[in-house]
């Protein structure tokens, strides 16, 4: 999709903190972190939210999945735990229309999510 900024990222249109690729999914720092690691995780795919997942997408899913553990690993928090967060519309804060999770961690965020 032409104006969505994450396609443009996952394009090298916009430069972005590569933290991990696949084929199917791109990772990278979240320019405004909530947390000492905060990493966006999104397929290549254009999906416009969680939405929008069919049977013939929703594949997705195992990869983004798989992504975050990976990533979990990478930046040292698999053992000491973190978030795999989606917001899915706007009156919960998605703030940009392409399916992506947010991968936080790297101090305790206690046991509440609001």
């Amino acid at each position: 999709m032409s104006d969505c900024i994450f396609c443009k990222i996952i394009n090298g249109e916009i430069p972005s903190k590569k933290v991990y690729e696949t084929e199917k999914v791109y990772a990278f720092h979240d320019i405004s972190p909530e947390a000492p690691v905060h990493v966006l995780i999104v397929p290549k795919e254009h999906i416009a939210s969680h939405n929008e997942l069919t049977a013939g997408n929703v594949g997705i899913m195992m990869d983004i999945h798989l992504a975050a553990n990976e990533i979990a690993r990478l930046m040292g928090i698999a053992d000491s735990g973190y978030r795999l967060i989606n917001n899915c519309g706007t009156d919960v804060g998605q703030t940009v229309f392409h399916l992506h999770y947010h991968l936080v961690g790297g101090k305790s965020m206690g046991s509440k999510i609001l």
